[in-house]
């Protein structure tokens, strides 16, 4: 665990591990500052900027709920309603075999630090060829629209921050998918900008855990030249899961 800075961040320490617990549960998000070394960032970037030229970007937009649209509802509802994700990603076959990244995710401590903090017993990798790690770009204009995950949890670590814009905006508990309540009232109302809209703040090297199920989120479009770089580090809570051919071809523009 040398790309990890384990003497801020005690994972092995039950009182520290349960005061990380304890901070998502309360807020839906736990930011820790410098989890990963600035050698450890220097790599990954250093590594992985040159491959923006490969990355993958979707040629169509979504509704919030990340589904196809209902046809039996207007095409004006707010459920039908489309927005704009135009950020690129590499994915895991496409990160280097010796890349830090790998050697973090594959880490039973570091799987067993996070299975802790979001109350999971296990945390597995998916069974697919491109879902486990990705990388994200977003150069200038390019943006991630509002939407829920359809995950309970999402890890994420920032590489290089833009110039400006690249702003993590999101609306707490707008909806509560295990009820089947969706508030399309309340969603309509954030994409129309009459909510207020809460901002994580996050630099280099921070590890996020965000549970975006029941929260609208998005990304701000990127402002100057410099590519807002993320990583996403993607976990199942049982072995074997992998995507489906059509959610690949979505999210990839390929199944293997």
């Amino acid at each position: 665990m040398r790309h990890l800075d384990l003497d801020r961040h005690r994972i092995n320490d039950s009182a520290y591990v349960a005061s990380c617990r304890e901070q998502l549960c309360a807020d839906g998000a736990l930011v820790l500052p410098g989890f990963f070394t600035a050698e450890a960032i220097s790599t990954i970037v250093a590594e992985s900027a040159p491959r923006e030229v490969d990355a993958y970007y979707a040629n169509s937009t979504h509704n919030v709920w990340l589904t196809p649209n209902n046809p039996a509802l207007p095409t004006h509802h707010v459920f039908n309603r489309q927005i704009v994700s135009s950020k690129g990603l590499i994915a895991d076959d496409q990160i280097a075999a010796g890349s830090p990244l790998r050697e973090v995710y594959a880490s039973q401590r570091f799987r067993d630090f996070l299975s802790s903090v979001l109350g999971i017993a296990a945390l597995h990798p998916y069974d697919d060829e491109v879902s486990s790690i990705n990388v994200h770009f977003a150069s200038a204009g390019r943006e991630l629209g509002w939407h829920f995950d359809n995950s309970s949890f999402a890890v994420t670590m920032l590489l290089q921050a833009p110039e400006a814009g690249g702003r993590f905006e999101y609306v707490a508990n707008v909806r509560d998918a295990a009820k089947g309540e969706q508030s399309f009232d309340r969603v309509e109302r954030v994409l129309d900008g009459h909510e207020p809209v809460s901002e994580l703040r996050f630099e280099p090297g921070d590890l996020v855990l965000f549970r975006g199920r029941d929260s609208m989120h998005r990304v701000t479009p990127t402002k100057g030249g410099t590519t807002r770089m993320l990583t996403v580090f993607a976990f199942n809570d049982a072995p074997g899961i992998a995507l489906s051919e059509s959610a690949l071809n979505t999210f990839y523009g390929r199944t293997c």
